[in-house]
């Protein structure tokens, strides 16, 4: 599992481990680490050019002792200082005895040969700081550390347009918010971010994650000093495996769990398809499927079991979904309140999150609800606009959580399951193209169908999230061809059992 801390969190460990270690340690594993991967992405190291964007922070520290490692290493290397009052001496000392320059992000004037004036000291006149990270193979961003706030200093912003080689982060990519992702303004998009000790949560959620390009946690020894609870959460490969229902060699369709599905209507006829294709291959025994669109779920389905309504008089299950294509009539409400009177955990989708009044305390149910908007639906929810809720998801998820008593997944290009009191569960698989008409509703039913088996809500809405992206890359041609949502479900079993390999 991939697991993000808070900055408050990683500081508070990092002053553990400083006061056991030598003086400036732990930024020296920290750079090593940094120039190793650096190393890595450029190839050849001998020869290369690497621009270092410097600013005042530790962050700065960091680069300007990996650009010293690199130097030694044959790199030209130049440090664009954003502050070069207040940067980090040591590093600069380290830099300068290894070869590199120095060059302020002010402007200045140029050498004989038309390229920056060295001085005695090996410093490159001001004014060729962007030349500099122009004509640079890799370049590190050292400009703001985990503590920073709001969108890049139009200095800093532009050198960064003027980057064309690898950019790599430290750290984090300067102006973006590491504890929710959040982006105020302009950020480095990188193409490789090297973290240091725990992930920040922002590095695993958008808008920030898209800034982060690939993720590389460099190990320097703050494990034993951070809580067992992290802040963020994300499952991987081996996590998903071992939470994946299987069935006993006494299991029948019955203990295997049924999944009652309350969706579509004459206007929607294919959400109810759709949610019952979902249902039917997230392991669950049987699906039962309530509404007025019977006749198109067994004639795709037959393996369905259905029934006219209401949903008490249905039969036994052991989950309920409601709430995909069901409208917003006297009946649909009445299904809504039928389902979340039942006994069983309930997943709340759609149409069902427009019916669910306005602060309902979902804890007074006897088991648990899941709901799962998008964020026009965690908008509405929460009485805030869209924008709110898009670029700040994680605030939002954990608002609905705590605000309704249910477990929450929150859609998007980055899905965030909140569940009161437990860490936040990022989903990392996905593709764009499960921005689609009726995806929801495959993932409602494979949800629903996880809870029938017996699966935790926290659990069942992580897996359910995991596989439907899965399976939406799986969907998609190695082209990048569009999908459709019955392709995501199709793709389910497979999926299913690529995971279990």
């Amino acid at each position: 599992m991939r697991i993000a801390y808070s900055v408050e969190t990683v500081r508070a460990a990092e002053r553990e481990l400083m006061a056991r270690l030598p003086e400036g340690a732990l930024m020296q594993r920290a750079a090593a680490g940094l120039a190793a991967a650096c190393a890595d992405l450029l190839g050849r190291v001998y020869g290369s050019r690497v621009a270092l964007l410097v600013g005042s922070g530790d962050n700065g520290g960091d680069a300007l002792y990996a650009g010293a490692r690199l130097a030694r290493r044959g790199a030209g290397v130049t440090a664009v200082l954003l502050n070069p009052d207040r940067a980090h001496q040591g590093g600069l000392a380290a830099l300068r005895a290894a070869g590199g320059r120095t060059v302020s992000a002010e402007s200045g004037r140029a050498g004989a040969d038309g390229g920056p004036a060295a001085s005695d000291d090996g410093d490159v006149a001001a004014g060729w700081g962007e030349a500099a990270v122009a004509r640079a193979d890799l370049v590190i961003d050292g400009i703001v550390g985990i503590g920073g706030k709001g969108g890049l200093r139009p200095d800093a912003e532009r050198l960064v347009r003027a980057v064309r080689g690898i950019a790599v982060a430290v750290d984090l990519p300067s102006g973006v918010d590491a504890d929710t992702g959040e982006v105020r303004g302009s950020a480095v998009r990188a193409d490789a971010t090297i973290t240091f000790g725990a992930y920040k949560p922002g590095l695993l959620i958008d808008p920030a994650h898209t800034h982060a390009g690939a993720l590389r946690l460099i190990d320097i020894g703050l494990d034993a000093h951070l809580p067992a609870d992290p802040d963020v959460a994300a499952l991987q490969h081996e996590d998903v495996a071992a939470l994946l229902p299987r069935p006993l060699p006494e299991s029948d369709k019955y203990r295997r769990g049924v999944v009652g599905v309350v969706a579509g209507s004459a206007r929607y006829p294919g959400a109810a398809v759709l949610a019952v294709s979902g249902a039917l291959r997230g392991g669950a025994g049987a699906v039962r499927y309530v509404g007025p669109a019977a006749d198109d779920v067994i004639s795709r389905f037959p393996e369905t079991l259905v029934h006219t309504g209401p949903p008490a008089k249905a039969g036994r299950v052991q989950s309920w979904v409601v709430g995909p294509g069901l409208g917003d009539g006297a009946a649909a409400k009445h299904s809504l309140d039928d389902v979340l009177a039942s006994d069983v955990p309930v997943l709340v989708d759609a149409d069902g999150l427009h019916l669910l009044p306005a602060g309902s305390d979902l804890r007074k149910r006897e088991a648990a609800t899941v709901l799962t908007p998008h964020a026009g639906e965690a908008a509405a929810l929460l009485g805030v606009s869209r924008e709110e809720v898009e670029s700040g998801r994680l605030a939002a998820v954990r608002a609905l959580s705590e605000r309704y008593g249910a477990t929450v997944l929150l859609k998007g290009s980055t899905t965030l399951i909140a569940a009161e009191h437990q860490p936040v569960r990022v989903n990392p698989t996905g593709t764009g193209w499960l921005a689609t008409a009726g995806s929801g509703d495959v993932l409602s039913g494979l949800i629903g169908s996880l809870l029938a088996t017996g699966l935790p809500a926290r659990d069942a809405a992580s897996v359910g999230a995991y596989l439907h992206g899965l399976a939406a890359r799986r969907a998609t041609t190695p082209q990048g061809a569009p999908i459709a949502a019955y392709d995501v479900s199709a793709a389910l079993t497979d999926t299913w059992r690529d995971v279990l390999a």
